[in-house]
This record gives C-alpha cells, sequence and structure tokens, in this order.
C-alpha cells in the first residue's frame, strides 16, 4: 500500500528553500515584515511580463526571484517594464543597460523550446537585477506571523501567548479549545504547541478546537488556515460560545487545556464542568442542547484541565475569579504580563574616542579635562595674538606651523587621535563601564491573565487502582527528616547488637575457663 502525501503546513515543516503557493515573510526593516503566497510563474500578471511582482519603496521583486531559494537569503530588487499596466505607453528615462538586457532575455525566450509550444504567450519575462534596493525572505512562523499578519482584532502578541501556553501545559498531543479566535495569532502558536505529527487513526493527535462568534472573521479565519495548510489541526467553528457552549457535532472535544478571549468569559464557564451546573451563571442565558439531553462535558475526564481567561480590565477579572470559585475551579492565579527588554552596552568614556556627529564627548577624568583645557587656552592666546586681515575666518588655522604639546593632551592639532590608534593600549573591557538601557516601546497588549485548575473526579476505582499501586503500611522507605531519625535508629540496633555479641563472647570465655580450673 502506498503511503499518502500529506500536506504539511509551512508553520510547521517549511522546508529547505521557498516554494510555489506557500506563504513567505518578507522582511522590509529591522520591523517591517510583509506576508506574501509566492506565485508560480505563469506569464503576465497584472500587466508586468515578469509575473506576480510585490512593490515596496526599497524596488521591485518579482516572485519568480524569490522561488527555490534557501530561507533567509537576501533578495536583490529589479528593474520591472512597468510601461504597459494599463497606460499602453512606453517608459521615458529607461537606460541603456536595462533595454539590451530586456532585448537579450526576450531573444532568449523566443529561442527557448517553450516558445515553440502553444502556451509561448504565457512565457515570462527574466528579471533583470536593479543596482540597489533588497530585502530578506523568511520562512513562516507564530512569532512572524503574529508581526504581519492583517489586523481584525486585538492580538494576541508573542510575550503574551508564549507565557500562556507554558502556564496551561500545551504540548505535543494535547487537545485545546480557543474562544475567540480573531485575527488567529494565538491559534498559530497553539497549533505549533499541540503538534505531535499526523499519527494513525485511534491515535490522539494534538488538535486545536477554535470558535469565533463574528461571521466576517471566521470565513478570513477559515481561509487563512487553509491557505496555511492547518485545516487537519484546526476545527474552526461559527459559535456564540456564551450560549451554544463548546461541543463540536455533540461530541465533546475531551480537551485539557482552555483559552478564552472573550468580553464575558464568566458567562461561558458554565459549559467548562464536569457535570451540569445546578444554576445557570448568566440569568439570560439560552438553553443548549446539553440543557435537554445527558450533560457531556467538553474536558478530558481522564486528567486535570487547565485554563487561561485574557481580560483587560479588572473588573472582568472580578466576575470570572468568582464564576470560577463556584464551579469548583482551584489554584485560581492572576498574572500581568510586563515584558522589558534590556538593552545591555559599554559606556566609552574619553576624549580621544570617535562619537557619531552631535554627540559630545566626556573626559575620563579630572586630568584629562584640565589637559584639554590647558591645550584650547593655549590655541586661544596664539590664534589673539596673531594679525587678522578683515577677510580673514575666525576658525582658521594655520596649517605650517607645528601642533602645541601639553602634557599628555592630544597631539595631532587639537584634533582627538583615533580609536584604532588607541586600541593597542587600552583593553577593550577597559574602555569604559557597562550600562543597561530599557527598550522604549515594545508591542504587547496589556491585559490580566487568570489561570486556573480544575481537577479530575476521583470515582471509587480511582482510588482503588492507587490503593493497589501504592499500599498503605508497606512502605519500603521513607525520605526527608523521618529517613534520618529511621538511620539512627538502625545504626543503634545494629550497636546493641554488636555489643550483645560482646558480651555473649565474655561470658562464653569466662565459662571455658573455670571449667578449665575445675578440671585441674
Amino acid at each position: 500500500m502506498t503511503p499518502t502525501t500529506r500536506n504539511i503546513s509551512p508553520f510547521l515543516d517549511p522546508g529547505p528553500r521557498t516554494k510555489a503557493n506557500s506563504l513567505a515573510i518578507l522582511q522590509l526593516s529591522r520591523d517591517n515584515l510583509l506576508p506574501v503566497y509566492l506565485q508560480p510563474p505563469t506569464g503576465e500578471h497584472d500587466g508586468y511580463a515578469e509575473g506576480a511582482v510585490v512593490n515596496t519603496r526599497y524596488g521591485s521583486f518579482p516572485h519568480s526571484t524569490m522561488l527555490n531559494v534557501p530561507w533567509g537569503s537576501q533578495i536583490r530588487a529589479s528593474k520591472v517594464d512597468t510601461g504597459s499596466r494599463g497606460r499602453k505607453r512606453k517608459r521615458e528615462g529607461v537606460d541603456d543597460a536595462c533595454r539590451e538586457a530586456t532585448g537579450a532575455a526576450e531573444k532568449e525566450n523566443e529561442d527557448s523550446p517553450a516558445a515553440t509550444n502553444e502556451d509561448s504567450a504565457t512565457a515570462v519575462k527574466k528579471a533583470v537585477a536593479d543596482a540597489s534596493g533588497f530585502i530578506h525572505i523568511l520562512p513562516p512562523t507564530p512569532e512572524l506571523w503574529t508581526t504581519s499578519l492583517p489586523h481584525r482584532t486585538q492580538v494576541v502578541y508573542t510575550p503574551d501567548y508564549s507565557y500562556i501556553l507554558h502556564r496551561i501545559r500545551a504540548r505535543p498531543g494535547s487537545v485545546l479549545i480557543e474562544a475567540g479566535a480573531g485575527s488567529g495569532s494565538f491559534t498559530h502558536a497553539s497549533v505549533r504547541a499541540v503538534y505531535n505529527g499526523y499519527p494513525a487513526e485511534g491515535e490522539r493527535k494534538g488538535k486545536v478546537f477554535s470558535f469565533e462568534f463574528h461571521e466576517q472573521r471566521y470565513h478570513k479565519m477559515k481561509k487563512e488556515l487553509s491557505d496555511h495548510g492547518m485545516n487537519r489541526l484546526v476545527h474552526l467553528t461559527h459559535r456564540d460560545v456564551y450560549n451554544g457552549g463548546f461541543l463540536v457535532d455533540g461530541k465533546s472535544p475531551e480537551a485539557d487545556a482552555v483559552f478564552l478571549d472573550l468580553p464575558a468569559p464568566w458567562e461561558a464557564l458554565h459549559h467548562l464542568s464536569r457535570r451540569r451546573p445546578q444554576t445557570p451563571l448568566n440569568g439570560n442565558a439560552a438553553p443548549t442542547e446539553n440543557d435537554q439531553t445527558e450533560w457531556v462535558s467538553p474536558l478530558n475526564p481522564k486528567k486535570s484541565v487547565h485554563l487561561c481567561t485574557f481580560s483587560p480590565c479588572i473588573e472582568q477579572v472580578t466576575r470570572t475569579v468568582s464564576a470560577m470559585r463556584r464551579l469548583g475551579w482551584v489554584d485560581i492565579d492572576m498574572v500581568e504580563i510586563a515584558n522589558r527588554k534590556l538593552h545591555t552596552s559599554r559606556e566609552r568614556v574619553g576624549l580621544n574616542l570617535n562619537f557619531d556627529r552631535g554627540v559630545n564627548n566626556s573626559a575620563r577624568d579630572v586630568e584629562e579635562a584640565l589637559t584639554r583645557l590647558v591645550d584650547i587656552e593655549s590655541r586661544f592666546r596664539e590664534h589673539a595674538a596673531k594679525p587678522r586681515d578683515g577677510d580673514e575666518d575666525m576658525d582658521s588655522a594655520d596649517e605650517d606651523e607645528p601642533a602645541v604639546v601639553k602634557g599628555d593632551g592630544p597631539t595631532n592639532g587639537g584634533q582627538a587621535p583615533s580609536a584604532e590608534e588607541t586600541a593597542a593600549e587600552t583593553a577593550p573591557w577597559m574602555e569604559g563601564r557597562l550600562i543597561t538601557r530599557g527598550e522604549p516601546e515594545i508591542k504587547t497588549h496589556t491585559s490580566y491573565l487568570v489561570f486556573a485548575v480544575l481537577p479530575m473526579d476521583w470515582t471509587e476505582e480511582d482510588e482503588a487502582a492507587a490503593a493497589a499501586k501504592y499500599p498503605l503500611g508497606k512502605e519500603q522507605k521513607v525520605i526527608g527528616a523521618i529517613d534520618k531519625v529511621a538511620r539512627k535508629q538502625e545504626r543503634r540496633e545494629a550497636l546493641q547488637k554488636q555489643q550483645g555479641a560482646g558480651n555473649r563472647k565474655a561470658r562464653r570465655k569466662e565459662r571455658d575457663t573455670k571449667m578449665g580450673e575445675a578440671a585441674a
């Protein structure tokens, strides 16, 4: 039987090189990322003879130049002829080199075998590299996608979702429920966290069950998941979870972890229970399918479930925690993520160092400052003593005069020596002290994270199995302070046994001696 080829998401296995009909992230600058779906070269596209083209302020980049290249490659801009894009006129000011290269490329296309076929009209013009401009092409990751995705709602950024996935124990093979898909930032990160390959039928595989109430966002999210190859790993549902709950086709997802990014998470908590709540927490909740039939819990009955809610206001946190306590959640904890990057550098102090324009040098110590002042005063006196004409510049100096040397100060006409000249004299770690500055701004979303745990139901069968595995009264070893006491008792008993054996030996010797005397 031939194994079927699986379409693995580029977020999980992008491969060593770029390929057509796949997502790539174009890095235009440090904080400017652009997601692009690379298209195969199938002929003229949008008036471009080179095929699909990405236009940026750094130049034009045909998709053909970005295909089958290693990830992380630098892509040079191309000279793209836009004269045929709807205006039907020749472009003015095209240089001769571009025209000759274009003509050579057209001639090459005419001589190629593809030109003799019926599809010769769809031949792609070879792109010509431009003199300047470049970008980098990067593989898609949840971090890059979070930075570059089209925003439909507020985004859960990397500092938040990395901590959330850690606290709710999302791991390969876990099943996770997400309510409030929004722009899909957390969805992509959670898929990578629970992905454990594509196991055989009957084996538990990692999966994300995502719920979105807004219909337009739901359709856009569904298309993105299809384009990213995540259909088999994410089950997206259009539903109001406040009233509809978290069942999928009437069945339980058996979730191990839950993430709620909702305006009122306390109104959805009564669905996340082991058994039917006695009273609904939201009085206006409409009856669900569980209200008329036997209660089906969406949680995994064999494991404790970890929950996180994402709320921007402390009032929402208060109501959420109150609902959690009524429903039996334990280990409730609220966390606020305050991520801040620190930039560490060495503060270089000294008048002999070169700095950027506009930055004032500061003296290393008082002696260096005094030497500098003496040098400046000496130059000022010499300049004031020289006869001046009316047209002479006040800042000009006599180039023929040698530099004034004062002690250990600068000797090249008042100019400080370069860093290269002093590098051999001063060790790098002696050029200044280490200083740390915080990053002025970081992309994150200020919210309160509430974590809680719902223990599994402990039945009589579970108690019997635990008693059989760990029987009471038959412990072989103890730990901690009790272990020290036990070892002392064992040594005391051993010493008593040793003393007892010695006493018996002494009594036996005494008896033998008496018997010998009696015989004599």
